[in-house]
């Protein structure tokens, strides 16, 4: 039968209006507002929907997909964001549910560790040292984000949309955590996301957050994200007195934030008086580190998944399979994983995640 809502899925990924879709499959607004609403369509409507949406025709005959509601995922700049941008996230979001379910019920993933500090109303520089004393962190620097938060149990995917508008998105679905990040943004400002995410997760579990406005969401994300990336006490450590932009643009890439992150975290916790930061920030502004962040870190790229993908590889499989697996276009697959696996290998190379009977388990290293 027919799913209408993958059709909504496709057309949202599309960023298509009923209008726009109907005028690329050469069909009435009608004919396609009824395909939406459940109508079922004749064989000659599917094709033509299909082939405007660059989707195979099988994906519009599976069982109903994962639909994100919109209050429940945690949208950075959803301000910004259009409509159609949004839609295009939450439809990203099904089909990166879809990729994970496929991969889970192949391999032995990680099972999520992260605390719901959401009823403790714990203020977010005491939610970041509570989840850091969970994880066992201490006071050093975090290191590589990714693979910390896919050790943890959370699954990480690409957003690669061409906008600036949606920086990153995080959800709970079926106890799992996941992360959307946004491969436009500097190294620096990715890292600085993904723990703002990962406060998302912690502090508004669930999105039970929806009764706060958003202003003060993204401000708890926020504080979340700088105590847990910069804590105090290794500032305090590493940085017994500051006195230039250069001290902090040397000493950024020690915790792998941006130098207004850096400049901004210093303030915040009193190592900068108000008149340092004003000058120290006019000048990383002047240096460029307002619109980019020169002499960057390396972007940081997922663990997990390239030992996914080699494993397949050494099977035989290859990310096109997937793709048909799950009756998505190639594209979309790729989407989902952009700069976040490196080059795919050119020969099956020897995999730290062994494949064991139909299932693989992770090792930990």
């Amino acid at each position: 039968m027919f799913c209408a809502e993958r059709l909504k899925v496709a057309r949202h990924r599309k960023k298509l209006t009923g209008k726009q879709l109907a005028e690329a499959a050469g069909l009435t607004d009608v004919t396609v507002s009824k395909a939406e609403n459940g109508h079922q369509p004749d064989d000659a409507t599917v094709d033509k929907l299909a082939e405007a949406l660059g989707y195979p025709r099988a994906f519009f005959f599976m069982d109903s997909p994962e639909v994100l509601e919109p209050r429940a995922v945690s949208f950075r700049s959803l301000k910004k964001m259009k409509a159609a941008e949004r839609n295009a996230s939450l439809a990203a979001g099904s089909n990166g549910i879809a990729l994970y379910q496929w991969i889970s019920a192949r391999f032995d993933l990680p099972a999520p560790d992260l605390i719901d500090l959401s009823r403790e109303q714990a203020r977010p520089e005491v939610a970041a040292r509570l989840l850091r004393q969970h994880w066992g962190l201490g006071d050093r620097p975090v290191g590589n984000i990714l693979r910390l938060f896919e050790s943890k149990g959370i699954r990480v995917l690409s957003l690669s949309e061409n906008t600036h508008n949606v920086d990153a998105y995080s959800f709970w679905h079926a106890d799992y955590p996941y992360i959307f990040l946004n491969q436009k943004k500097t190294a620096e400002r990715s890292n600085f996301d993904a723990a703002h995410e990962l406060g998302h997760l912690v502090l508004h579990f669930h999105a039970q957050a929806e009764s706060l406005p958003e202003d003060d969401a993204e401000r708890q994300a926020n504080m979340f994200a700088s105590a847990f990336l910069m804590p105090d006490a290794d500032l305090k450590s590493v940085l017994s007195s500051i006195y230039s932009s250069s001290q902090i643009i040397k000493t950024k890439v020690r915790w792998k934030v941006s130098a207004l992150a850096l400049a901004n975290r210093l303030h915040h916790i009193g190592m900068l008086s108000d008149w340092n930061y004003r000058s120290i920030v006019i000048d990383l502004g002047q240096r460029g580190f307002r619109t980019g962040e020169p002499l960057g870190v390396e972007r940081e790229t997922s663990t997990l998944l390239p030992k996914v993908f080699a494993a397949l590889w050494g099977k035989g499989i290859t990310r096109g399979d997937i793709a048909n697996d799950l009756n998505l276009p190639w594209d979309e697959v790729e989407m989902l994983v952009f700069g976040l696996t490196g080059s795919t290998p050119s020969r099956p190379q020897r995999p730290s995640l062994s494949l064991v009977g139909t299932r693989a388990e992770l090792d930990d290293g």
